[in-house]
């Protein structure tokens, strides 16, 4: 007699059947697919050997083979948000493993969210007489029209995709944020989710230091190239990453410890999903630039740069697994 393979409990919930696709969503899933037209054409175009957007003495020249090699990887990445747009809008895609789908809606989130928050802050700082990294005196690097397509592709992306993942988890797995906090039985978080999102809120405290510092206009641990390129574009940016470390923590905190008796799950769920997505995500696509081997010494990052990238994405990882041991209890 043959036996089938055990499920996960999030799994082993019955599928519910696959709602009929409405026009609000056929549409939904369009911008997102055509959001990633302009980013990816740009990419293919440059590893063609294309210099459109480059400006002449751009340092992207000086490295065409390592340059090509990261485009491809990010032609794939960004292919990757039109097989989410249309995994959750398929029937099939109500039968995809649960971590096969959270995993890369994680990344997706992590990625999108600091440029849908921060560009339009640089844009508002920027008509507010604040100098740009695009005015800034130093090295040519893109033309300043690339930065307005590719960005605003990306908020397209982020809204569109990111309201596609809520409604299909909200039909899948809407279960396991019903009711509020305290509502949560005690088994629902355990000893092991305490212990490991205390640790990474513990390990957040570095990096969360390192750029609230930065942001306020410390020179600690920036190597040369960093602080010529300290305009008011990065001190917004290096706010918001902060600004995402403390949600993360707040998100944790609070479903670990069972915190806010009337706080609805779905809040301290979301804030958690999100700050541990984008520390993950971005500490690590930092983390793999920095490791990016560089022959000029003073474009080279110090070893606290690297360290606090590091630092961020490993938090990361442990606050999505305490987010993680959190799902995986309740749908039990």
């Amino acid at each position: 007699m043959t036996q089938t393979p055990a499920q996960t409990p999030l799994d082993a919930v019955r599928v519910p059947p696959a709602p009929r696709l409405g026009q609000g969503r056929r549409l939904l899933r369009a911008l997102a697919i055509v959001s990633c037209a302009p980013y990816i054409s740009l990419k293919i175009a440059w590893v063609a050997g294309s210099e459109i957007g480059i400006p002449e003495g751009s340092g992207l020249l000086d490295h065409r083979v390592q340059m090509a090699v990261v485009n491809s990887i990010t032609v794939l990445m960004d292919a990757a948000v039109v097989v989410l747009a249309l995994l959750l809008t398929q029937p099939w895609g109500l039968r995809v493993r649960s971590w096969l789908l959270a995993f890369p809606m994680w990344v997706a989130t992590g990625l999108l969210v600091p440029i849908m928050v921060g560009f339009p802050l640089q844009l508002l700082v920027a008509l507010g007489g604040g100098t740009t990294a695009q005015d800034a005196p130093k090295e040519p690097f893109l033309d300043e029209w690339v930065f307005g397509v590719v960005y605003s592709g990306f908020i397209v992306q982020g809204l569109t995709l990111g309201t596609l993942f809520v409604l299909y988890a909200r039909g899948r797995w809407g279960h396991l944020w019903h009711g509020t906090v305290w509502d949560l039985p005690t088994a629902v978080t355990g000893p092991r989710m305490r212990a490991t999102t205390l640790a990474g809120s513990v390990l957040a405290l570095f990096p969360a230091v390192m750029h609230l510092l930065w942001a306020a206009g410390s020179t600690a641990g920036l190597s040369p190239a960093g602080l010529d390129q300290r305009t008011t574009d990065f001190y917004v940016l290096e706010g918001v990453r902060v600004l995402f470390v403390v949600l993360a923590v707040t998100g944790v905190l609070l479903l670990a410890f069972r915190r806010g008796p009337q706080l609805r799950v779905r809040t301290p769920l979301a804030l958690g999903w999100v700050g541990s997505g984008v520390m993950g995500a971005w500490g690590g696509f930092m983390l793999l630039v920095t490791l990016m081997p560089e022959a000029d010494p003073d474009k080279a990052a110090t070893a606290l740069m690297t360290l606090t990238y590091a630092g961020e994405m490993i938090t990361g990882l442990l606050l999505a697994t305490g987010i993680a041991s959190f799902l995986r209890r309740r749908g039990a």
